[in-house]
C-alpha cells in the first residue's frame, strides 16, 4: 500500500514550513524531484525565522500556518535546514502545541523533520519527512483496519509490520516511510535464510511479477543495501535494500520498433491485462507468448480458476509481432521469448559482474517460468526455485525480528558524550519495547558508531572513537543503538538420506523449443512430487500458483525442503 500510493501521488495535501532564509529551489534539482513536490507540496510553501523573539516568532508561525491552511494543506511539515534544526524545530513545536492543540476537532497533523530521523543533510531529511507524512494517512487507516480485524477474531499475538530496514513492529511504533519497498525487502530477507542454510556465498534474486522484474542481490549472507536509500529516484535519510527494477513482467508489452521486438516498460496490468485473459487486452505480452509456446495449458492456468483465450493471444501476436517483422507466428514466439530473457539478463549482469559463481534464486508468480531461459543468456549454470516461489516474499518476512533502531548526532567525539548519548537510546528502546511487551532484559541491544563519508554510512565497534584519522575525516558521527527481541521462525532441513527417484508425468504436453521445433514434453505435478524427484529437461513442473520450465540440457532436484535445485548439465556431456 505503501509504495502504490507513492507511486500514484494519492494522498494528502502537504504544507512545508522551512527558514526563512532557505530557497525551496535545492529540493527540486532533479526531473524526479520537481514532479513529485508538484503533486504533493506544489505551492504550499511558508518561511519561519526561528531567530525572532518571543511575540514576534509566535505571531511568524501563527500567519505561517494560516497561509498553508487557507491554501488547503491538510497536514504540516517542518524542516529547518542549518546545524541548531532540531533545538530551533523543538522551539517551534511548542508555539504549535500552544496555539493549535492536538485534541481539538479538525487539528492539523504537524511533523518536525528531528523527530523522524537525524540526519544533518538537509535535502535527505526535508524529503524523508514529506515522504513519511504523505505515506503517514494511508497507512494508518490500512494497518488500523487490518488490527482491528485480528482483534474482532480474537487473534492471540498482536498484528507485526515489517519494515523495509528488515525489522518488524507493532503498528502503534511503526514508520509510514519504512513501509515503502518492504515487500520485495521480504524475498531478500527470505533469500539471505537460504544462502546462509546452504551455504551459497552469492545469490542474485529474481522476482518476477506482472510489470517488474525485481533484481538484488545477497552476497557473504548480507543484504546488499544503499545507505540512502531513493524513494521514486529520492534520496532519503534510511537505508534501503539496493534492488534493480527491469521493466519486463508477465504483463509488459512487446512491440515491434525498427525491427526490432522490445519489450516494457509499458504493462497492460491485471486490467485489461494480457489478451488471453478475455478481458479487452490488445497486446502482446509474454503470458500470451507462453500460452502459444505451449508452456500454459488453457484449463488449467491458476490452478483451472481461469482459462486463457488462445485465439485472441494468437491475433495479438501476429498482428503485433508476426506481421510487422514478416515472419511466422513460431518465430515470433521465439524472437519475443528471446527478447525478454535478455532484457531481464541485462539486470542481472549488474550484480553478476560483482560476484564469481553465482546462483539464481527466481520467484514470484513468473519467476520459475523464465529462471532457466534467463540463466542460459546470462551465463548462470545453477537455479533455485524455493517450495513458496508465488508467496516467497511473504514467506521471508517471516524471518525478521522485533526490532527498533535509533541514531543520535556526537556534538563532541568523547567516551561520556559516547556515553551520554547511549544511555538516552537506551531509554528511548526501553519505552518501545515495553510498548511492544517485552522487558528489555529479554532483548538484545548493540551499541555502534555510525561514521558518515558523502554517501557511504558504516557501523563501527565503540573502539574506533580513539581513532582520530577515522573520527577527523568523517563528514559525520553518530551513536546508533539497535534493540531486537528474536522470534521463532520457520527451521530448514537438511538433505542427509534421501533417495532419488523419477517422479511419473501427469501428463504430456506439446511445447515450442527455443531451436524452433515442437516437442511433447512431460509435466509434472509439484503438489505429487517428494524430496528426491529428480529429471531432466525439456519438462515442466506445474504448482496451481507458478509453471517452473526446465529446459532442454537442464536437470532438476526437489531436496528435502521441496526447493528445486536447477543445475545447467550440457557442459557435462563431453
Amino acid at each position: 500500500s505503501g509504495t502504490n500510493a507513492i507511486v500514484q501521488k494519492k494522498g494528502p495535501r502537504l504544507g512545508l514550513l522551512l527558514r526563512s532564509t532557505t530557497d525551496f529551489s535545492f529540493l527540486i534539482e532533479k526531473k524526479e524531484e520537481q514532479e513529485m513536490f508538484s503533486e504533493i507540496v506544489d505551492n504550499r510553501i511558508s518561511y519561519l525565522n526561528p531567530n525572532l523573539q518571543d511575540e514576534e516568532l509566535e505571531e511568524n508561525v501563527v500567519k505561517s500556518m494560516n497561509h498553508l491552511l487557507s491554501n488547503g494543506a491538510n497536514r504540516l511539515v517542518v524542516s529547518l535546514s542549518g546545524p541548531n534544526y532540531k533545538e530551533e524545530e523543538r522551539k517551534i513545536r511548542k508555539i504549535i502545541l500552544n496555539k493549535y492543540p492536538r485534541h481539538l476537532l479538525g487539528a492539523v497533523p504537524v511533523l518536525f523533520s528531528h523527530e523522524l530521523v537525524e540526519d544533518s543533510d538537509d535535502k535527505r531529511r526535508t524529503w524523508s519527512s514529506l515522504c513519511n507524512s504523505f505515506l503517514h494517512p494511508t497507512m494508518e487507516r490500512f494497518l488500523y483496519n487490518a488490527e482491528n480485524v485480528l482483534r474482532s477474531h480474537r487473534a492471540k499475538n498482536p498484528l507485526l509490520i515489517f519494515q523495509n530496514d528488515g525489522n518488524s513492529t507493532r503498528v502503534a511504533k511503526t514508520t509510514a516511510i519504512k513501509t515503502y519497498g518492504s515487500g520485495p525487502r521480504g524475498g531478500m530477507e527470505g533469500t539471505k535464510a537460504l544462502a546462509k542454510h546452504y551455504k551459497i556465498p552469492a545469490l542474485l534474486t529474481l522476482d518476477i511479477g506482472g510489470t517488474t522484474s525485481d533484481i538484488g542481490l545477497i552476497k557473504q549472507e548480507q543484504i546488499k543495501e544503499d545507505t540512502f536509500g531513493e524513494i521514486e529516484g529520492i534520496k532519503t535519510s534510511f537505508r534501503l535494500s539496493d534492488l534493480i527494477s527491469v521493466g519486463a513482467g508477465g504483463s509488459s508489452v512487446f512491440k515491434v520498433k525498427d525491427g526490432v521486438v522490445t519489450v516494457g516498460p509499458e504493462s497492460v496490468g491485471a486490467a485489461p491485462g494480457p489478451a488471453s485473459f478475455g478481458r479487452g487486452g490488445k497486446e502482446a505480452t509474454i503470458t500470451d507468448a507462453n500460452l502459444l509456446l505451449g508452456v500454459f495449458e488453457p484449463h488449467s492456468y491458476f490452478g483451472g480458476k481461469m482459462k486463457l483465450d488462445v485465439e485472441r493471444a494468437k491475433k495479438v501476436v501476429e498482428e503485433n509481432i508476426a506481421e510487422p517483422l514478416g515472419i511466422s507466428l513460431e518465430a515470433a514466439l521465439i524472437k519475443m521469448e528471446n527478447a525478454y530473457h535478455e532484457k531481464i539478463a541485462k539486470g542481472l549482469a549488474v550484480y553478476q559482474n560483482q560476484v564469481e559463481n553465482v546462483t539464481l534464486l527466481a520467484f514470484g508468480g513468473a519467476g520459475p517460468m523464465s529462471a532457466c531461459g534467463t540463466a542460459e543468456v546470462a551465463g548462470i549454470k545453477e537455479v533455485i526455485i524455493p517450495r513458496l516461489a508465488a508467496v516467497f516474499s511473504a514467506f521471508g518476512i517471516s524471518f525478521s525480528e522485533i526490532a527498533h533502531e535509533y541514531e543520535e548526532h556526537l556534538p563532541e567525539m568523547t567516551e561520556a558524550m559516547v556515553q551520554e548519548k547511549a544511555d538516552q537510546l537506551k531509554a528511548q528502546a526501553e519505552r518501545d519495547m515495553f510498548s511492544e511487551g517485552f522487558d528489555l532484559s529479554e532483548c538484545m541491544v548493540e551499541t555502534q558508531l555510525g561514521i558518515i563519508n558523502g554517501t557511504e554510512k558504516n557501523l563501527y565497534p565503540l573502539e574506533v572513537l580513539n581513532q582520530n584519522d577515522l573520527i577527523q575525516e568523517a563528514d559525520e558521527v553518530l551513536v546508533h543503538l539497535k534493540v531486537v527481541k528474536p522470534i521463532s521462525h520457520f527451521s530448514f532441513v537438511d538433505d542427509a538420506e534421501i533417495k532419488n527417484y523419477n517422479p511419473s508425468p501427469c501428463r504430456m504436453q506439446s511445447i515450442l523449443q527455443p531451436s524452433g521445433q515442437w516437442r511433447e514434453t512431460p509435466v509434472f505435478s509439484f503438489e505429487k512430487m517428494v524430496p528426491g524427484a529428480t529429471g531432466v529437461g525439456p519438462a515442466l513442473i506445474e504448482d496451481p500458483l507458478f509453471t517452473c520450465r526446465v529446459l532442454d540440457g537442464w536437470s532438476f532436484k526437489v531436496n528435502a525442503n521441496k526447493d528445486i535445485f536447477l543445475q545447467d548439465v550440457r557442459g557435462n556431456e563431453k
